[in-house]
């Protein structure tokens, strides 16, 4: 049953009022034209009852004078070879017609703004969960949260496994099955997405109904925002800039209405890298027009920094079997180290960054009474490694598997990055949009050498 807000509502009313003036036009010149627009009018106030029909029962009269017009329209189409006859009842209809288009302004309640959010992977729910908890907080707002089932892809680009995290969520958010939630119908004012790549991801693809070239047809305004952030890079930097641009250009920054990124200076980077990839594509009118793009890209913040801001230490709840690496004997705790591994580390540098890890491991092992080892790996290093480097996995998972056995650190894959953010004093390991987190909560960070292979203070 489609969902009708109350502007579509009054829209609907206002298209019905000026059939009502145009049929009188047409009854003598085209009467079988007269009589499909009678259909056409009946079926749309059916479908206008029907649906406020669900509402509250005090607004039954406005669903019964719909059926009094609906009689109406049926006496108007018995009567179409008499114009005079047509003309009477229009004045009724015009009637009905304009006290049912007060009733509905002044009786409805105004709409509320309807705001959907889809993330994939709950570990990435931190680049939404700030703005969702602005749109929950707003009471002339309904905000839904619609995690959506994803595939890890093949060598060949074809899917392979279907994964739906929306049990991994905090329980604080109320989470919406993606089948109990039928977009098409509802067609919210906004929604909000963190994933731009649509099918262009050689690893990973969210469904296909939840392409953002999809999505852009059933709501207002779609907004992508990354979930990642990137260090800071001047507009004018061309050197650094080419190692992110392509970022900028992706279906997401495409097809979304609004991109909102982490800073001005970002903002800027977009814009100028959107617009030359845009050039050379050969995109026409809004891609290529400045003032446009302006408008399109908004450089309010990443709510990835909000969230580990606003997370504090004493409010967490920390796992017992993680409390049994963290804590010393005399209840103290030792300093832990995040180390955190990523995908493109591991494509680059093959078995050197297996050789790396081991390292290491080995070292901190060494150091366990002192020093605690957060490790936290890309939560996509799996799907990407299976995909891209099959050889390469069997390693790698050897390595992961043994130091999990061994239990001496904590192995996190959890969605919660940002309690491994709070607990952790200093971080280490590849370079990665976590870094700027530690930037911003003012940690230190060291970034691996995968070719040094030695010891280490920490």
């Amino acid at each position: 049953m489609e969902r009708y807000k109350k502007k579509d509502m009054l829209q609907a009313v206002d298209t019905l009022l000026k059939a009502n003036d145009a049929l009188i036009k047409i009854v003598r010149s085209n009467p079988r034209g007269a009589a499909e627009t009678l259909v056409q009018c009946q079926e749309s106030a059916i479908a206008l009852g029907t649906y406020m029909d669900t509402l509250d029962k005090k607004f039954a009269p406005l669903v019964h004078t719909l059926e009094e017009y609906c009689e109406n329209i049926y006496q108007m189409s018995e009567g179409l070879s008499d114009e005079n006859v047509c003309r009477k009842i229009s004045k009724k209809i015009q009637k009905q017609l304009t006290g049912l288009q007060n009733g509905i302004k002044y009786e409805l309640p105004d709409d509320k703004k309807e705001v959907v959010f889809l993330p994939y992977k709950a570990s990435m729910w931190d680049s939404l969960e700030s703005v969702w908890q602005a749109a929950d907080a707003d009471p002339g707002c309904d905000a839904y949260v619609i995690p959506i089932p994803y595939f890890d892809k093949n060598p060949d680009g074809s899917f392979r496994e279907e994964h739906y995290e929306g049990d991994q969520y905090p329980a604080y958010v109320p989470v919406t099955r993606y089948d109990e939630y039928d977009l098409e119908t509802r067609h919210p004012d906004v929604i909000y997405i963190h994933n731009p790549y649509d099918e262009c991801n050689h690893v990973t693809s969210v469904h296909p109904y939840f392409y953002s070239k999809n999505l852009r047809n059933y709501t207002d305004k779609l907004v992508y925002i990354p979930y990642f952030i990137l260090g800071e890079i001047e507009p004018n930097n061309q050197a650094m800039i080419d190692g992110m641009k392509h970022f900028c250009f992706t279906p997401g920054t495409i097809y979304a209405d609004r991109v909102v990124v982490q800073s001005e200076n970002m903002r800027q980077v977009y814009i100028n890298e959107y617009l030359k990839a845009a050039k050379e594509m050969g995109l026409p009118g809004e891609h290529v027009d400045r003032k446009f793009l302006e408008k399109k890209f908004l450089g309010t913040g990443s709510p990835k920094i909000d969230k580990v801001l606003n997370t504090r230490k004493e409010d967490l709840e920390i796992p017992a079997e993680w409390l049994k690496v963290i804590e010393k004997p005399d209840g103290s705790w030792k300093k832990i180290v995040f180390y955190n591994t990523s995908v493109s580390a591991l494509l680059h540098s093959d078995e050197k960054m297996l050789r790396k890890m081991e390292s290491v491991f080995g070292i901190l092992k060494e150091n366990k009474d002192e020093v605690a080892l957060l490790w936290r790996p890309h939560p996509l290093i799996q799907a990407t490694i299976e995909s891209m480097r099959p050889k390469l996995w069997e390693g790698y998972k050897e390595i992961r598997d043994r130091y999990i056995e061994e239990g001496w650190g904590i192995y996190d894959d959890s969605a919660e990055l940002d309690r491994a953010v709070a607990i952790s004093d200093a971080y280490y390991g590849d370079m990665s949009s976590v870094v700027q987190l530690y930037k911003k909560a003012g940690k230190a960070s060291m970034i691996q050498d995968v070719e040094y292979v030695g010891t280490y203070r920490f």
